[in-house]
């Protein structure tokens, strides 16, 4: 079978060296062309071999992570086609069970993905995060979407128009809400598929850079994307938590127009009752009070997304179905 490979890079090159050679090692066996999708004026890429296309984008502003996935599939002109974010080492157990087994084996199918770990790399030591970075488990079962490491069945993404290059964030979920829709099926299979890599987490200043990025307001964007349309229901629930946080820090103005000091004062308990809720599940204060800094964050990107909408959708691209 042959495989199209896209790395769209989104600020994380500095990984790009692992990711190429893991991908080099694990598509030994197979026949396949790679599409690096770059942003004008980013980093120096390493050499790459003859496999490789390197594309650059017109507009110094890195595109949209669906954009930059877009631009690939354009170029892209086999039957199946692998996503890999610039951060990611593939697991080639996992390669070769997806595209002689699985991918081979089932028409119907339109995309499958697995378990990642999570590695952190601290200056000039590595450690591990958590062993399953999504929560997806260990077997083989139908899954909702498919996010940083994807192998998709190009003709299912075409017949959906691909991925929503407006979005900051939520594209993966997006995507996979409109293939489920149009009867398509979707897929985590074992054994492990990667590893994602990155500075170490959580971290203050990886949540300064969510928002400077743009990632935080994805979760508004697609909720006004969806406003009338089918669809709606199944976002708004994804993001529960973050109106849940809203709900909580809102309340403080009721609280404080009803009973001032005291009101406050009394509402103040909520979030404290929160606090110590996840201090005791991370045992860890710090860890807590980040993940609360984390969902606020949120959900204000949420509002700047809601009302700013989504990205202009960049001009179609060379290639374009």
């Amino acid at each position: 079978m042959t495989l199209g490979v896209v790395i769209p890079c989104y600020r994380q090159e500095r990984f790009l060296p692992r990711t190429l050679a893991a991908l080099e090692r694990a598509l030994a066996p197979h026949a396949w062309t790679g599409v690096l999708v770059l942003a004008a004026g980013g980093s120096d890429v390493p050499a790459v071999g003859p496999h490789w296309t390197v594309l650059r984008g017109a507009d110094a502003r890195p595109l949209t992570p669906g954009a930059a996935r877009n631009r690939g599939l354009a170029h892209a002109r086999e039957p199946w086609v692998l996503f890999v974010d610039a951060d990611v080492e593939i697991d080639p157990a996992w390669a070769r069970r997806a595209l002689e087994q699985v991918a081979a084996a089932e028409p119907a199918l339109a995309g499958v993905w697995g378990r990642l770990e999570e590695w952190f790399v601290d200056g000039a030591h590595e450690r591990p995060g958590r062993r399953d970075l999504y929560g997806v488990g260990e077997g083989d079962h139908d899954s909702p979407y498919l996010a940083t490491l994807a192998l998709y069945r190009a003709a299912a993404l075409r017949a959906v128009g691909g991925y929503e290059p407006r979005l900051s964030s939520e594209e993966d979920f997006e995507l996979g809400w409109r293939l489920r829709r149009h009867g398509f099926r979707l897929r985590c299979i074992a054994p492990l598929a990667g590893r994602h890599w990155s500075a170490p987490r959580p971290s203050w200043a990886e949540l300064g850079r969510r928002w400077r990025t743009g990632l935080c307001f994805g979760q508004g964007q697609v909720l006004r994307l969806y406003l009338g349309r089918p669809g709606l229901a199944a976002h708004l629930r994804r993001q529960a938590l973050y109106f849940g946080t809203l709900a909580l820090w809102l309340a403080a103005i009721p609280a404080w127009a009803l009973g001032g000091g005291s009101g406050l004062a009394l509402w103040a308990l909520a979030p404290l009752a929160v606090l110590a809720v996840m201090s005791a599940r991370k045992r860890s204060a710090a860890l807590a009070l980040h993940s609360i800094a984390t969902w606020s964050v949120n959900a204000a990107g949420m509002i700047v997304g809601f009302v700013r909408g989504g990205v202009p959708a960049p001009a179609a691209t060379e290639g374009s179905w």
